[in-house]
């Protein structure tokens, strides 16, 4: 499955919303992402900005007009994540409430540690 890249003005925008320390920008998957503690939190996928909600923030986000499930793959969906209507992209006071909302929920999970996946033994190869 070959996956678009984000609209250039599309990234841009990204970059202008991603709040400040401590929050970190990197890619993931290739895409313009937010973290915090190591935790995603905010990110693009091709066209469409994806948010990490809690339960209850993620019922009020699903409820607005193009909001959806974020679904990288056909039936597949990520639970935690929510694609922001396109609308909102448009409403920057809207829309920097609920980066708020998934940065706190961000924030709140388990900080990822660096030396966590180094620290992992390497998986062995299967003998045939």
């Amino acid at each position: 499955m070959k996956m678009q890249k984000s609209p250039p003005e599309l990234i841009e925008f990204f970059a202008s919303v991603l709040p400040g320390p401590p929050v970190t920008g990197r890619k993931m998957f290739g895409y313009p992402a937010g973290f915090v503690n190591g935790n995603l939190f905010m990110s693009l996928f091709e066209d469409h900005m994806i948010l990490r909600l809690p339960e209850e923030a993620r019922a009020e986000l699903l409820k607005k007009n193009g909001a959806k499930q974020f679904e990288p793959m056909k039936g597949r969906p990520m639970k935690e994540y929510v694609c922001v209507p396109k609308s909102m992209l448009k409403e920057r006071k809207e829309l920097g409430t609920w980066i708020a909302k998934a940065l706190e929920y961000g924030a709140s999970l388990k900080p990822k540690s660096k030396t966590a996946k180094a620290a992992k033994p390497a998986k062995k190869a299967k003998s045939r």
